[in-house]
């Protein structure tokens, strides 16, 4: 079975529903959000507490409540929305593969929104060591368990992870009668603001950093969590659960299972300014790119994206005509800088970064011969998007590649 439409979007999430309602504005005729599960919203869906909302509906919503505006304002805007569609690959060209509950089929684009989001690392991936008992999850399940199947899967769990998702999954427990015996940090710093950990030490709940993870005690159902402390001593948390939070990584599968060209910083789609993949008929937008923003900041990138798409099916004037290829100068990161996207600029943008844990220094992005483009006075947290504004460089600045520096402060 084939199918085809103006623009394919694979993700029901807040850049995948907010580009489609932008390109139904901009004219658009049929545009097709393709979601792997049952229902479209993305990860907002589990967040049962606020704020969401506050950019785009100038209001203050549970996640849930947003979700479900995502999702109405898109329909209303005449987006066709499927559920239960997975994407198995993008061919060349804008094939779609698809899974669906009806069987395989392909759908063909006139352009392809890849908006996948992304997730946290599992216990595998951090090679967590100890046994296997039952009450291990991410922060993802847990409020699955807590928002969709109104469960409690745990009393005293441990919250592993310091970013801003481990303050929703301590918010989550204590909403919901569970009280988290400890937030434990394995780095020697938390990973957001330390003003953000006020919330803990609200709750009362201490918060750990500098702990190595020795081992996951427990059968059948976890019962501990033994720890090596920064000086040396050994702890065991009694505890029924174990929620392993942040340390997020872009859901990057159906790009990589297309070819599309990767950012070994970002573990994402490489992109041009324009949110342009490898391949022309494919842009990029959302978490599959920088791990991790908030569900405003991909709501608004979607939008910016819609618009570019819009405008370059509006130019096409035939079938012959070719999507426009990516162009402009490569930006590499420098020591200390994990990543930086996008990673190919042709004119005024602004960059989004991340530096290896907290920074203090000058942010500087050179050309080629070494002279400084545009400089930033740096004070960051760990995992703080940091933005650089970039203007329109001259033809000389474009004419190699740009390096992009972090001169820290002694």
């Amino acid at each position: 079975m084939s199918d085809t439409c103006d623009v394919a979007i694979v993700g029901g999430g807040p850049a995948g529903l907010s580009a489609a309602v932008e390109l139904k504005r901009q004219g658009v005729a049929r545009v097709v959000v393709l979601e792997r599960f049952g229902r479209a919203g993305g990860i907002p869906r589990h967040c049962g507490h606020p704020p969401f909302g506050m950019r785009e509906f100038r209001r203050v919503l549970s996640g849930p409540a947003y979700a479900r505006r995502l999702v109405v304002t898109a329909e209303e805007a005449g987006v066709e929305i499927r559920t239960d569609h997975t994407v198995t690959a993008v061919r060349p060209g804008g094939v779609l593969e698809l899974a669906t509950t009806q069987g395989a089929m392909t759908l063909t684009a006139r352009r392809v929104l890849i908006a996948t989001g992304n997730r946290e690392r599992t216990r595998a991936q951090r090679l967590a060591p100890g046994l296997r008992p039952v009450g291990v999850m991410n922060t993802a399940a847990l409020q699955s368990f807590v928002y969709e199947e109104g469960r409690k899967p745990f009393l005293r769990p441990v919250i592993v992870g310091s970013e801003m998702v481990a303050l929703s999954a301590l918010l989550t427990c204590v909403r919901h009668g569970m009280r988290p015996v400890a937030l434990v940090e394995t780095r020697e710093r938390v990973q957001t603001r330390r003003l953000f950990m006020a919330l803990a030490a609200l709750l009362r709940v201490p918060v750990l950093t500098g702990a190595e993870l020795l081992s996951i005690e427990g059968r059948t159902r976890v019962e501990g969590l033994c720890l090596r402390r920064n000086d040396g001593t050994e702890t065991t948390l009694a505890c029924d659960g174990i929620v392993f939070s942040g340390r997020f990584t872009p859901e990057a599968t159906l790009a990589r299972a297309s070819g599309l060209a990767l950012d070994a910083g970002s573990l994402g789609p490489e992109i041009d300014a324009e949110g342009r993949s490898s391949d022309p008929h494919v842009f990029v937008a959302g978490n599959v790119l920088h791990p991790v923003e908030t569900a405003g900041v991909c709501w608004a990138e979607g939008r910016r994206v819609a618009g570019v798409i819009a405008r370059e099916l509006a130019a096409e004037t035939g079938e012959t005509t070719e999507p426009a290829s990516r162009a402009g100068a490569v930006v590499r990161p420098g020591d200390g800088l994990r990543y930086v996207v996008p990673q190919r600029i042709s004119g005024a943008t602004e960059l989004n970064i991340r530096a290896e844990g907290a920074a203090r220094g000058r942010l500087v992005l050179r050309d080629a011969t070494g002279r400084e483009l545009v400089v930033k006075t740096l004070r960051a947290y760990p995992e703080q998007p940091i933005r650089l504004r970039v203007p329109a460089l001259d033809a000389a600045a474009l004419s190699g590649d740009l390096h992009l520096g972090l001169e820290r402060d002694d």
